[in-house]
């Protein structure tokens, strides 16, 4: 089962760097948009240099990782190892694919849609553990050695890369590089909260006994009690925890209101659901009729 998880992984890597590495092609590097970290250097080199990404990725990384080493730990070592060779590998395809995406010479649909390529492509590879090297691990060994936190780091690296890449694009397009940067920030965020956007729903009420079991029998989700006592009163209360879309959250409080008009609801954004009561799918329902709770 392991190896089997190791697969998927890899796998998953390698369309993410295929993703991610068809975007830098056909939409950063024809439109001139830069990039933050070490993608951001190779840019930089092929337009004063003319090295090629697919090399300067792959050479730039190797110290970058043979340092990092013993710090990323044995999986997420093997794991920036595929993917940095493999996002070499796909820069080094793409350039040879005759293929083009016309956008008009619209930045703004350029920024958009090479956010969209690289979120979706770094996402999915963040989600199983991998990276493709370069600052994150340039981060990660300057938090064990100095204390400087992760995030600190990778934003000052790109603050000093994206104001180096001002020597090969102007300002205007800097701008658009910007809009690049937030569109991929939230894609990659999205990806990584589970994709979906789930609701945790907490009720207190005198009446919790009788509106668990008609929440299970028509929002067909599983429902837990979590013990609880009141600070003003002192007594005992059963409280319903229960995790449903977004939209199913007026139903919630509809069935909730049918038994009690004075609970207490709260909603809380879940970003992510594992373990058995809690699926986050619905089950699928019966042609006639509701399931009944069991």
């Amino acid at each position: 089962m392991k190896l089997e998880k190791i697969g998927r992984d890899i796998v998953v890597i390698l369309l993410g760097t295929a993703i991610y590495a068809f975007g830098l092609v056909f939409v950063n590097i024809p439109n001139q948009l830069a990039e933050g970290g070490v993608t951001g250097i190779t840019l930089i080199f092929r337009a004063l240099f003319g090295i090629n990404p697919a090399l300067s990725t792959l050479l730039l990384n190797i110290p970058i990782i043979a340092l990092g080493g013993r710090i990323l730990g044995r999986r997420s070592f093997f794991y920036t190892i595929i993917g940095t060779l493999s996002l070499s590998a796909w820069l080094f395809v793409w350039q040879k694919v005759n293929f083009s995406i016309d956008l008009d010479h619209d930045l703004l649909i350029a920024a958009l849609v090479a956010g969209l390529f690289g979120g979706v492509g770094s996402g999915i590879i963040y989600r199983v553990g991998g990276t493709t090297g370069g600052s994150d691990v340039i981060a990660r060994i300057l938090e064990q050695k100095i204390g400087v936190s992760v995030g600190r780091t990778l934003f000052i690296l790109d603050i000093v890369i994206l104001t180096a890449s001002l020597t090969y694009i102007d300002l205007k397009r800097m701008m658009y590089t910007l809009i690049f940067s937030y569109v991929f920030a939230h894609i990659v965020d999205a990806i990584l909260d589970g994709g979906y956007s789930a609701r945790g729903v907490l009720v207190i009420s005198n009446h919790s006994q009788a509106i668990a079991p008609q929440l299970m029998a028509e929002m067909e989700r599983g429902v837990s009690f979590l013990n609880g006592e009141g600070a003003y009163s002192g007594g005992e209360k059963k409280i319903i925890y229960m995790v449903v879309s977004a939209r199913e959250v007026s139903e919630v409080k509809r069935i909730v209101h049918e038994y009690d008009s004075t609970a207490f609801v709260s909603i809380i954004n879940v970003h992510e659901v594992e373990g058995e009561g809690f699926t986050y799918l619905k089950p699928k329902k019966k042609l006639f009729g509701k399931k009944k709770a069991s």
